[in-house]
């Protein structure tokens, strides 16, 4: 009897793929991971300034558009034949007031009574259900990806940062409801950052300023997370900012986060003496 893994790979061997790709390199790697599960045909929309120009030669057919274009990028979704996509990558959080929004996009925006990443997104992915094209967990074909828990590096975080990492995940908790960000910045017991909508690595550097080096970075979807869309990433170039702001731990949820790249963020958080930790959602010590 075939495991779910594979039953799912079968299913898509003669289906076209869709991939609305932002940013970084989890695009990139959704692509290779869904020629890996045997998927035959891949179709991406990219967006300027966005994406990722290597995407285009992963995938069978790539549109570049601008963000805003909802309708143009539906209208070309089905035009590929795709009838299921994947949402993978952020976009830049300002560009949401600066871009070339279509008919289709105003009024998407004139519904919502209150505008983040999680309703406008969720938004985007109900118009795309609306036309036909069934959005897919982020997670797809993403799952070696995402940690079990214990510790990446080879160093574990100490007393006094797990301490700071369960704080951490209870602010992410209680605030889970109010729809703004992943991330918890913590040091000494005090919380420095919550992330609003500036995103992930400015949400670190505010931190930064408030509380110096030495902070904890925790990384947590909220509770009842929209699987489409809303699911933490973790990749080189947060790593990169946690290094230059002399952070020390970063803790992930595990099962529920994607880290990019492993074997590169763990070179890069050994050299700058960053422990990086998978965690179960109720966090119960130090072991």
């Amino acid at each position: 009897m075939k495991d779910s893994a594979a039953e799912r790979a079968d299913s898509w061997k003669t289906a076209t793929l869709g991939i609305i790709a932002g940013k970084g390199v989890y695009p990139l790697e959704l692509a290779r991971g869904a020629r890996r599960a045997g998927v035959k045909r891949l179709a991406a929309v990219g967006f300027a300034g966005e994406t990722d120009r290597r995407l285009a030669g992963l995938v069978d057919e790539f549109q570049r558009l601008y963000v805003g274009e909802l309708g143009r990028m539906i209208d070309w979704l089905r035009s590929a034949g795709t009838d299921a996509v994947v949402m993978a990558g952020q976009i830049t959080p300002g560009n949401i007031f600066r871009v070339r929004m279509d008919a289709r996009m105003r009024e998407l925006l004139g519904r919502l009574k209150v505008r983040n990443a999680d309703t406008i997104f969720g938004a985007v992915a109900d118009e795309l259900e609306k036309g036909g094209i069934k959005v897919l967990p982020a997670s797809m074909f993403m799952e070696d990806c995402m940690p079990r828990p214990g510790p990446l590096t080879a160093r574990s975080p100490g007393e006094n940062e797990w301490a700071d990492i369960e704080l951490g995940l209870r602010i992410a908790r209680a605030t889970s409801s109010l729809n703004i960000g992943q991330t918890v910045v913590v040091k000494a017991g005090i919380i420095l950052a919550v992330e609003a909508f500036e995103g992930t690595d400015a949400a670190i550097r505010r931190g930064r300023r408030l509380g110096g080096g030495g902070i904890v970075v925790v990384k947590a979807a909220r509770r009842g997370h929209d699987m489409r869309f809303d699911i933490p990433v973790v990749g080189r170039e947060t790593i990169r900012t946690l290094c230059g702001v002399g952070a020390t731990a970063l803790a992930v949820v595990a099962g529920k986060t994607i880290v990019l790249e492993r074997d590169e963020v763990v070179r890069r958080a050994e050299r700058c003496g960053l422990s990086i930790v998978a965690v179960e959602d109720e966090v119960g010590g130090n072991g």
